[in-house]
């Protein structure tokens, strides 16, 4: 169904007096805060330079925290808000302060059917709406409603990472080894929503390909872009996208499909990239951040995800080699059930979406750190 962003109510605040809860981690105790509770599905979430947040729901709102206080931004598009589809990611650029542009990602419905797109509009000085909002890039369509991907990061110099699923085609399709299509790719626009790169015979904007579902990314301490995507029965990996390679899908996997077949050539083929790290069985990682080390030292440069099937948030440790790629730690909590989203706060501290719950948290050192 198509669903529009009118006056809603809103929902219930949760008192940032509430005591949080700890957790026993490898750097120390760690005390889980909510932040927000009475969300429905959220999605992404990232920061504003005053220290509000913004946070998207799947079924089409977008809503703007401040001081304690929520409300519904308007001005946001339609969304396809079917299956796997909606309002999904949201990206605060670095020059909020000037251009007071916020981006998102989302399902829209077109020819064919659903497609992953993205826009940007001008928050309004009093935060209520997204002025002039421009859809800035949405691919074909396909039937159905899987692997939108729809991740969006700020790059080093400024322009703009979307990444895409390959749309639930499966093993046998290959749209996502097609380079002119949408489907499974790394695509990079400007700020102005033009294509940022060109490559002889890829579509305009594309910069790699070969993806299955990419459902986190995020930059590393050094600027480069690093997503998770979803394997199919095993499969999920960690990848380092470059400008012009091919990162396999549905050609090489880690994976199985889901009869239990083989999925493509094996594991590796020349011309094709290696994950950094891949998952199997699959744990369906989702959010994505590389840790400053602000508030633990011990975490800097390490990799944060969550999981949508297995209740956790997950550390790689890049610095420790393990079979499958990289060292990893796994953070289980009450809260930490179908974990959509992790990013780093401006504070140093992480926080996390919980699908389950409905809630934003906050993840820092407690008491006894």
């Amino acid at each position: 169904m198509k669903i529009s962003l009118g006056i809603v109510p809103l929902f219930a605040l949760l008192p940032l007096s509430v005591a949080a809860d700890e957790i026993q981690t490898s750097a120390g105790v760690m005390a889980i805060t909510p932040m927000v509770q009475g969300l429905d599905e959220p999605w992404g979430v990232d920061f504003l330079p005053d220290g509000a947040f913004v946070v998207t729901e799947r079924g089409g709102r977008v809503l703007l925290v401040r001081d304690g206080q929520a409300q519904p931004v308007g001005g946001v598009p339609e969304v396809l808000a079917e299956g796997q589809g909606g309002l999904l990611d949201v990206m605060v650029p670095r020059d909020f302060a000037t251009s007071r542009e916020v981006w998102i990602s989302f399902a829209a419905a077109v020819e064919g059917g659903g497609t992953t797109a993205a826009g940007v509009g001008r928050l309004s000085d009093d935060g209520t709406r997204l002025e002039g909002f421009r859809i800035v890039f949405q691919g074909e369509g396909y039937p159905g409603g899987r692997h939108f991907g729809a991740r969006l990061v700020e790059m080093p110099d400024g322009t703009v990472a979307l990444t895409t699923g390959d749309r639930g085609t499966g093993p046998g399709g290959m749209q996502a080894q097609d380079p002119m299509l949408m489907t499974g790719k790394v695509i990079l626009l400007n700020r102005d929503g033009t294509p940022a790169i060109t490559q002889d015979g890829w579509l305009p904007g594309a910069f790699s390909l070969g993806h299955r579902n990419i459902q986190g990314a995020a930059l590393d301490l050094t600027g480069q872009l690093l997503t998770v995507e979803h394997g199919a029965q095993g499969g999920d990996e960690l990848n380092a996208p470059a400008l012009g390679r091919n990162y396999g899908w549905p050609v090489i996997s880690y994976g199985r499909n889901y009869n239990d077949d083989p999925i493509g050539r094996g594991t590796d083929l020349q011309g094709m990239e290696q994950p950094l790290h891949y998952w199997d069985p699959s744990i369906a990682p989702s959010g994505l951040m590389v840790y400053s080390g602000k508030l633990v030292p011990e975490w800097q440069g390490d990799i944060f995800f969550g999981s949508l099937n297995s209740d956790f948030i997950g550390r790689l440790d890049p610095d420790t080699p393990a079979r499958t790629g990289f060292a990893e730690e796994r953070l289980a909590a009450p809260q930490t059930g179908r974990v959509r989203d992790v990013v780093e706060a401006p504070d140093g501290s992480i926080w996390f979406l919980s699908v389950f719950d409905g809630a934003v948290y906050r993840l820092a050192p407690g008491s006894a750190s």
